[in-house]
């Protein structure tokens, strides 16, 4: 549950770390996300994703980031897992129009009073058509224990600062 708190405390502290940054400078944004995908092992199927995060970039193209999100099975969407994430991320090109980035932190899983910790890694492009409005192209995969199936998405966003 700390860790939870912990993760909360950070996306909300993001947004005030990006008023604070010129106009001029992609230095701190927060996005919105929706997507599909699978998992490997005995239960695999389709998936759906929702959620939302921030990031911060702190030296360079180096940057730390937070979100929460939701998965569920196509056909059960009721019987989805939270996901909470802390990532580090490294954005190339953060500049231009396209700025492909990667991405990998420690998430947590959370369902029906319980949770579970693990890690996530993944990578994409921000498209940036506006000064201050753009689109977020992702793949994502979740991972919990050693024994568990990795939880990979594609994930289409907007995103603002």
């Amino acid at each position: 549950m700390r860790k939870l708190f912990v993760l909360i405390l950070l996306m909300v502290s993001l947004p005030a770390l990006a008023l604070a940054q010129s106009q001029s400078e992609r230095r701190a944004w927060g996005y919105a996300f929706a997507g599909v995908g699978g998992n490997t092992g005995f239960n695999s199927g389709a998936r759906f994703t929702a959620g939302g995060g921030g990031e911060a970039l702190f030296y360079r193209g180096l940057g730390v980031g937070g979100e929460l999100g939701y998965l569920s099975s196509n056909n059960e969407f009721g019987n989805g897992i939270g996901i909470g994430s802390v990532d580090l991320a490294y954005h190339f090109n953060r500049a231009g129009k396209v700025a492909p980035f990667v991405t990998g932190g420690a998430s947590v899983g959370f369902a029906g009073g319980g949770s579970t910790g693990g890690g996530n890694f993944g990578g994409g492009i921000q498209y940036w058509p506006k000064e201050r409005v753009g689109m977020r192209f992702e793949v994502r995969d979740h991972v919990f224990s050693s024994d568990s199936p990795h939880f990979f998405t594609f994930r289409v966003g907007v995103t603002f600062r």
